[in-house]
């Protein structure tokens, strides 16, 4: 009548054969070329005690003998690491002893109610005990039930059919100390999908054989062909069962374990953290004269300056702020910058600590490696509240460099959301920088001030901070005024009210007051992508035509951008077109220069990338903004990678033309601003006036002026994996951009010719390890990804004639793209055991389609080019 548990029988002895195997590999390969181990054993299993008030109350000693450990797929005798030795050469004696030691465990109602083991033993080979002592609970009725075993406290599910009993475990349900991270964008991290289903047949009341089976599965979500995949299976079947030793009288458990051997002590069924040092690893500063070479700034588009970069960032997390300080303290000038990125990217206490303590804030002269490090701070994968808040308290100190102070808060604002996203907006550190921001702006003056602020509520972008948006947007000068309007167009539609669509329509239809093109075409975009209504549709396409002649052909290349690119509003702006007073001849056919266009970069199966790119140009010809963005998105998620504003005004001046209307007293100014993996960065000055406009075109060499340029950690995943066979597994994916952009403009009055060059230059590498360490062996795979490309935006403009010629061109230059696998078996003695695959290509370089407008005027410049250089003599 034992329905409740599997029973042994008394004075008998059941003797199993016992194995253990891990296998690593790419997702989809078979297991038979995996990388991988099995430890194989005898187990001798043996009623102690059975509770003389309860019979499914009983104690069982569970014994493991002969070890052997080999390969778990044949190999040759020149790769097998086990080769010529005995198990106790490999495992090492003590190993050996402790796991041959003989563990007690208590079973009601077929749980595992106590563990007894020795104490001071290994955490390894306590493990390999706990996985093999977690498989003797089952229970002998279908249902769900919670479950402590050696993968923690489990949502558990059986199913008996007469003999057989299958147990699913819900591994992803399991309350164990977990460790690792995660990076802050989905579309940058990596997914796990983990299995586990244990098959057990029972023949007289007892455990005939056992099969266990645990699937992990990794995938990087930007590309998932790439990622690994960790299966642990456990197998235990029974041989003989023979006359054994007699039952220990007693009443109480706790007696009867003192009579067997006072050593034992209960500990948990939860496996243990235990971890193998390494013995022959390069300390940091060793590390680092190793690439030291990759990380000069000419190398930055390469794909090893990446590479070295992610190897120095592993190597700075395990290392002490001494170690840290000593490298930063006696690095030269062109390497220090790419050591403080990757010091700040680490990420641990530690690093932050030291970068801390080596930069001074009121020391104007350091003033671009503080940029490097506060950037590297708003790029941060899992920023923690220590990070806030020392950037806070640097803030409220003494700041030299006034613009440095300005990236303090913009970053500072990147870091709230990025806790805010994570669940930490109510932490302290957080709740006083959102504080600072909003208080400090309500009471800034200068407009210097008020800008600052803004650019970091456009970084945090704080539903609470959409009124004070919405004020400036509305009622601040020219270039507060569109500050504020292209912060609202960041925020997700869902958070876009009826209050800021209202305020939205006033600034594009002027009801209130004067705006400039620039601000109410931000507001026109922001009205289009937040599911319009059918009015203000149509109000927008009625009011084409009244427009000036630049933005008239701005708004109808935007409205047929919505058109062509199917977006979400163009169901709405279909239904519009069908009135014939919104869509007529007179309203199409309007001339101009100004263009609005996106396109596909690639389409992939897991991510798809766009650009999107809009020209506005004043009536003179002269460029008034270019916006130039590109955006990442797979099935749930979006990032925006990168854009690129330059921003001009006033300049009619030069060529002796008319402003347009409301833009008459424009001071002189051209810039640019960028955004990058969502950071907002603090934008840069070409020229502001017109003295300082002269005095640049008449010195002008055309150079480009260099906006970014670093190496930036986007991939950061790192997870720790307990395998329920004993082992511990870890994954690490890291995934670096060494960057480089830069922009130019560039003015010609002999030929009437203005031109602006974007160049973006990027080399990624990825780099995945996953590794299953079992103190005597380490068995695992490294993938890695590496691709160099570079993406140019020319724009040339002539404005000797109106219409003027414009013409852009976007490329991409032909990409080397590689990737390799290396599956490795390793033993602490150094004997180590690699194969090595791998496949290099060249993606194709290709000039982006911009629509078909472009492509006639592109005709027409390069022939008007070649036209006036034969016409000097």
């Amino acid at each position: 009548g034992h329905t409740t548990g599997p029973s042994l029988n008394n004075d008998k002895l059941y003797k199993f054969a016992y194995s253990a195997e891990v296998y690593v590999d790419r997702v989809k390969a078979s297991l038979q070329k995996s990388a991988g181990y099995r430890i194989s054993s005898g187990v001798d299993v043996n009623l102690l005690w059975r509770n003389p008030d309860n019979d499914d109350d009983q104690l069982i000693k569970v014994t493991i003998r002969d070890v052997q450990v080999e390969n778990v797929n044949e190999r040759p005798a020149a790769k097998n690491v086990f080769k010529g030795k005995s198990t106790e050469k490999i495992i090492g004696k003590e190993y050996l002893a402790a796991l041959q030691r003989p563990i007690v465990l208590e079973l009601a109602r077929g749980k595992v109610k106590n563990f007894y083991s020795y104490e001071n033993e290994p955490g390894f080979t306590q493990n390999i005990k706990r996985g093999l002592a977690s498989l003797f609970q089952l229970q002998l009725h279908s249902g769900a039930a919670r479950e402590v075993d050696i993968s923690g406290n489990c949502n558990t599910t059986y199913h008996v059919r007469q003999d057989q009993v299958t147990k699913i475990k819900a591994l992803d349900s399991c309350e164990i100390e977990k460790q690792g991270f995660t990076s802050h964008n989905q579309i940058l991290d990596v997914t796990t999908k983990a299995t586990s289903a244990t098959i057990y047949v029972l023949e007289d009341s007892f455990i005939k054989s056992i099969k266990a089976e645990e699937n992990y599965v990794l995938l990087l979500n930007s590309r998932r062909k790439t990622g690994a995949k960790i299966v642990s299976k456990q197998r235990l079947e029974l041989k003989s069962v023979q006359a054994g030793p007699g039952l220990i009288a007693g009443k109480q458990v706790a007696s009867v374990i003192k009579t067997l051997d006072s050593s034992y002590v209960a500990m948990t069924l939860v496996a243990e953290p235990a971890k193998s040092e390494c013995k022959k690893c390069p300390s940091l500063s060793e590390h680092w004269q190793s690439i030291r070479e990759y990380m000069y700034p000419e190398k930055l588009s390469k794909a090893e300056a990446a590479r070295s970069f992610l190897s120095f960032i592993q190597n700075i997390r395990k290392a002490t702020k001494e170690e840290i300080l000593q490298i930063i303290r006696s690095e030269n000038k062109e390497l220090l910058p790419q050591v403080v990125d990757a010091v700040t990217s680490a990420q641990t206490p530690e690093s932050l600590e030291a970068i801390l303590e080596f930069l001074d804030f009121k020391d104007a002269s350091t003033s671009a490696l503080q940029e490097r490090f506060l950037y590297a701070c708003g790029f941060a994968s899992h920023p923690s509240e220590m990070l806030l808040q020392s950037l806070t308290a640097t803030f409220k100190g003494d700041v030299a460099n006034e613009e440095i102070r300005e990236t303090l808060v913009i970053v500072m604002g990147a870091l709230i959301r990025k806790l805010c996203e994570r669940e930490g907006c109510k932490l302290p550190a957080v709740v006083e920088a959102k504080r600072l921001i909003l208080s400090r702006l309500e009471k800034a003056k200068k407009d210097d001030d008020v800008r600052m602020y803004l650019l970091a509520l456009k970084n945090a972008l704080l539903p609470e901070a959409i009124p004070v948006l919405l004020k400036y947007a509305e009622s601040g000068e020219g270039p507060i005024s569109n500050l504020a309007a292209t912060a609202l167009q960041r925020y997700d539609p869902s958070f876009l009210t009826k209050e800021v669509k209202e305020t939205m329509n006033r600034i594009y239809h002027q009801n209130r007051k004067v705006h400039e093109k620039t601000v109410r075409t931000t507001a026109a975009a922001i009205i289009l992508n937040s599911n319009p209504s059918y009015m203000e549709v149509k109000n927008i396409l009625l009011s084409i035509g009244e427009l000036s002649l630049e933005m008239n052909k701005y708004m109808l290349s935007m409205i047929q951008d919505i058109l062509h690119f199917e977006m979400p509003s163009s169901k709405t702006v279909r239904q519009v077109l069908k009135d014939m007073r919104a869509y007529n001849y007179d309203r199409f056919s309007k001339m101009g220069s100004s263009s609005a266009y996106s396109g596909y970069i690639t389409r992939g199966p897991d991510v798809t990338s766009t650009y999107s790119l809009d020209i506005l140009y004043s009536g003179s010809g002269i460029l008034r903004r270019s916006n130039m963005n590109i955006h990442v998105f797979d099935r749930n998620a979006e990032l925006h990678a990168s854009q690129v504003v330059i921003e001009a005004q006033g300049l009619e001046s030069i060529i002796a033309a008319t402003p347009d209307e409301g833009e008459e007293n424009l001071d002189s100014f051209a810039g640019m601003s960028a955004i990058l993996f969502d950071v907002q960065l603090r934008p840069v000055t070409f020229f502001q006036g017109y003295g300082d406009l002269m005095s640049k075109m008449l010195s002008a060499t055309g150079d480009p002026i260099n906006v970014v340029k670093g190496l930036i950690l986007l991939t950061d995943h790192s997870q720790e994996i307990q395998l329920q066979s004993g082992p511990r597994a870890s994954t690490e994916f890291l995934g670096g951009l060494a960057i480089d952009i830069s922009g130019g403009m560039e003015f010609s009055l002999w030929y009437r010719e203005s031109k602006t060059n974007v160049k973006n230059r990027v080399a990624m590498f990825i780099v995945g390890n996953t590794e299953v360490d079992s103190f005597f062996v380490k068995t695992g795979m490294e993938t890695t990804l590496e691709v160099e490309t570079a993406l140019d935006f020319i724009s040339t403009v002539q404005f000797s004639q109106y219409p003027f010629l414009v013409c852009m061109q976007m490329d991409r230059v032909e990409s080397p793209f590689r990737r390799y696998v290396t599956k490795y078996e390793s033993l602490p003695s150094g004997r180590r055991y690699t194969a090595k695959r791998g496949k290099a290509e060249l993606l194709a370089g290709n000039e982006f389609p911009l629509h078909q407008e472009n492509s006639n005027m592109c005709r027409k410049v390069f022939s008007t080019k070649s036209d006036s250089s034969s016409s000097w003599f």
